[in-house]
């Protein structure tokens, strides 16, 4: 009797190079060396995420599984737009993503003064009025920081010194609605002008704008530690210190004040910031006021601080620009000057943004926007 033949073993059909199933879930822009965290949706599991890399599909990150729903790695290419897709385990791949690597951009400006009597000096107080000129410019920065120089309370009495300032939470607002403050440096001589309860309210009132302070603390330990802030896959560290009396709002234990600027405070708090962060940020109220050099002291901070691992110094209290000096992939802006504050006499009506090009550890590029204080409001050039 004739036997039927076995069937031939069948065989997968081949996966279609066209075929796409699920999506790939990444964000739209990354900085150079930043942090990319990568997700799927509606792929086979394990999958894979890929990047084009000189023409061939290279895995990235670790695989993704049903626990394991992202995964991260750095971006080291310095510009361009990177292909990623995620290839499932059945060999399908979903459609290819696009991701634009370009540099975060940090604005920075100098000495903030919300106090009555500088707000009186443009147009009668008006709290936009600060912002109108530069507002636009600051708010297209991925992170904005600046010297907020006057307690931000109703409560408390003067401290007795020549000059003393504090401002309304309502301009504190405006200034973070129209020109997107990020970070405001409390280490300064100003912040504790009214007293510890004056400089709690402040710490209290920046928060609730969605800023945050850096600088100044409840206690000691808060003072000096680091905020640190999330851009483009960079985790960008602040830092701030100051250099001049009274030492009264010095923090000390768990007395409310300023961080100290000693060098081996410096060393300290920047390296404990570089450990967790990508960039860091130091911030100095120092120098000698009206001088357009700066001092043997400020020279020795900043050399402090670029040693610890700090990325960019940038300073204030002078109330006039010092040189902008750039060394390779790092950066010191000795005193960026008045911003917000009255200014009348020669050089302190000199002002501008320092605008940080940034990448994972590095000043990528810089420039100085040119303005001008006029009464007490800036106005670009």
């Amino acid at each position: 009797m004739p036997t039927t033949p076995a069937p031939a073993p069948s065989t997968p059909p081949p996966v279609d190079p066209d075929a796409r199933r699920g999506t790939t879930l990444a964000p739209t822009e990354i900085a150079p060396g930043g942090l990319l965290r990568v997700r799927a949706r509606g792929v086979a599991l394990p999958a894979r995420v890929q990047q084009r890399i000189g023409g061939a599909w290279v895995g990235r990150g670790d695989p993704l599984t049903a626990k394991a729903t992202s995964t991260s790695f750095r971006i080291r290419e310095a510009s361009g737009r990177r292909q990623l897709r995620v290839l499932g385990a059945d060999g399908v791949p979903t459609k290819i993503v696009r991701v634009r690597v370009r540099a975060l951009t940090l604005a920075a400006v100098g000495d903030i003064n919300l106090a009555p009597g500088p707000l009186g000096a443009i147009a009668g107080g008006d709290l936009s009025a600060p912002w109108r000129s530069v507002g636009p410019t600051l708010k297209r920065a991925d992170l904005t920081f600046g010297n907020l120089e006057c307690s931000i309370s109703r409560r408390g009495r003067p401290f007795p010194k020549l000059f003393t300032f504090r401002g309304s939470p309502a301009a504190l607002r405006a200034a973070t609605r129209l020109a997107g403050f990020d970070v405001f440096d409390l280490a300064n001589n100003h912040s504790g002008d009214y007293g510890q309860d004056a400089l709690l309210d402040t710490l209290r009132a920046v928060r609730s704008t969605g800023a945050s302070p850096v600088g100044a603390g409840a206690t000691e330990a808060q003072a000096y530690r680091p905020v640190v802030r999330t851009k483009l896959g960079l985790r960008v560290a602040f830092v701030a210190f100051n250099e001049i009396l009274p030492p009264e709002f010095r923090a000390s234990g768990s007395r409310p004040g300023t961080a100290w600027s000693t060098p081996e405070a410096v060393r300290a708090t920047v390296a404990r910031a570089r450990k967790d962060a990508d960039v860091v940020i130091a911030a100095f109220h120092w120098g000698i006021e009206l001088d357009r050099r700066p001092s043997g002291r400020q020279v020795e901070l900043a050399r402090a601080a670029l040693s610890a691992g700090a990325t960019a110094v940038i300073g204030a209290h002078p109330h006039v620009l010092q040189p902008i000096v750039r060394s390779g992939s790092r950066l010191i802006a000795y005193s960026l000057g008045n911003f917000v504050f009255p200014a009348n006499s020669g050089g302190t009506t000199s002002t501008g943004i320092l605008e940080l090009r940034l990448g994972a550890g590095k000043v990528l590029g810089h420039r100085f926007r040119p303005a001008t204080i006029r009464g007490a409001t800036p106005v670009l050039r």
